[in-house]
């Protein structure tokens, strides 16, 4: 008894610790998937730098607490839970589910902490539609980009027209 008391102590230990490292952490339920289709899901979470574990939701339920997030409570932390912990990028989690839910409909999505803020479902799917940081920084330097682009080319046009006119 004493041995199964120490071994659920570790593990609680152990969502705290990934609880608080973690930027965003996304809760699904896997109910209904294949042996085959959770092996790919956790493909791709590694290949996105995502943390992916079941873990029983009483130990989620303490850790929780234990972190002071107040959510992840009996109501909405039941069923066949899994938990995506994403550290380096906090939208990555919420991406890669949102693209395998499209085409396994059986997982559902359930609930988040991004940033330290509680979301729902249709929360995280909003999040999942961002697109990635790479993305975003080209399209701001474009933007940046573009009116030194159009003035160069304006003065180039200025100088072809002027020379167009000394001829």
């Amino acid at each position: 008894m004493r041995e199964a008391l120490q071994i659920k102590s570790q593990v609680v230990a152990e969502i705290v610790e990934k609880l608080q490292k973690s930027s965003s952490t996304i809760v699904v339920d896997y109910k209904g998937l294949t042996v085959e289709e959770v092996t790919e899901l956790r493909k791709k979470m590694r290949e996105a730098g995502v943390d992916y574990k079941v873990y029983k939701n009483t130990l989620v339920r303490r850790a929780a607490q234990e972190v002071g997030i107040t959510e992840f409570n009996d109501e909405l932390l039941v069923g066949t839970n899994a938990i995506a912990f994403g550290y380096e990028d906090p939208i990555a989690p919420a991406r890669v589910i949102k693209e395998f839910m499209e085409s396994h409909p059986k997982m559902k999505l359930k609930m988040g902490v991004v940033e330290g803020e509680f979301y729902n479902e249709a929360q995280i799917v909003e999040f999942a539609n961002i697109p990635p940081r790479e993305v975003l920084l080209a399209k701001l330097l474009g933007s940046l980009k573009a009116p030194m682009s159009n003035f160069v080319y304006l003065l180039d046009a200025l100088v072809k027209e002027k020379e167009g006119q000394e001829a």
